[in-house]
């Protein structure tokens, strides 16, 4: 049998190859990165992904330890994404807009194909109130889910590479703009009022739309409020008629776009 020291030694030596290996790997993902900066190639590359997956599963099959390794190999590829997601964004991004031009759908897509941390804030305020919007602005105002929005971005300031997906009168206040200025960008999705009453038309959870469920109300109130979108905005990408993989690459490229203008400012 042999001495388990031996054994030990040949594990740590497995481990010095991982940590090469790896750290080879994460290079060559930096490299792909600055080749699809250098060509103008598309980051995110959804079926590449995909592909991958089942040529390593290909590969695997009938290994004794096949799901561990897939396991692994998953959690590789996760921190591929981050390296990138990094190289990408040293930042915040926020995503501001009317209700319904697909905040929480992008924000989903980007954090997963970036493994970028994703905070919607109305999802966190009602988990830290412990109540429905709708009820908040029945029982407690609307002022106070007001200022429950500007708390809520105090408490995010010190975050980085976060996607944060924001209630649609987050930037009406001058004083959250500021914030979401500090730690990141900001970028307006905007989509027709035709569109929006098509995605909201059946939800009961637009405290603000109860009773003005139409075309002509979601079109005053979001000319009431273009202006304040606009002012707040470091990026504007429509959503209408657009595949979801077509908005966030559009994003990451006039990410990189203004990020570039900022350095040359510099």
């Amino acid at each position: 049998m042999k001495n388990i020291e031996n054994i030990r030694e040949k594990i740590s030596d497995c481990d010095s190859k991982i940590i090469e290996l790896l750290t080879e790997r994460m290079n060559y993902i930096e490299d792909i990165i600055a080749y699809k900066k250098e060509h103008g190639l598309p980051i995110l590359q959804e079926e590449f992904e995909a592909q991958k997956e089942i040529s390593l599963r290909n590969q695997i099959d009938g290994n004794k330890f096949e799901d561990e390794i897939l396991d692994v190999f998953r959690y590789i590829v996760d921190n591929g994404k981050k390296i990138q997601a990094k190289n990408l964004f040293a930042y915040n991004i926020f995503l501001i807009g009317f209700m319904g031009v697909g905040k929480t759908t992008v924000s989903s897509y980007l954090s997963h194909m970036l493994s970028m941390e994703e905070i919607e804030t109305d999802a966190h305020i009602v988990k830290m109130e412990g109540m429905t919007i709708a009820e908040m602005f029945k029982i407690k105002g609307e002022e106070y889910f007001r200022k429950c929005e500007t708390n809520t971005l105090i408490s995010l300031k010190q975050r980085q590479n976060t996607i944060i997906s924001c209630g649609g009168g987050m930037a009406l206040r001058d004083i959250n703009v500021e914030y979401m200025k500090q730690s990141g960008k900001v970028v307006l999705l905007t989509a027709s009022p035709e569109t929006i009453f098509e995605r909201v038309r059946y939800s009961n959870e637009r405290p603000l739309l109860n009773g003005n469920m139409n075309i002509e109300f979601i079109s005053n109130l979001m000319k009431q409020r273009e202006q304040k979108y606009l002012n707040a905005s470091d990026i504007i990408v429509s959503t209408d008629n657009k595949t979801i993989n077509e908005i966030c690459e559009e994003i990451v490229q006039h990410t990189k776009i203004v990020l570039i203008v900022a350095l040359l400012l510099l």
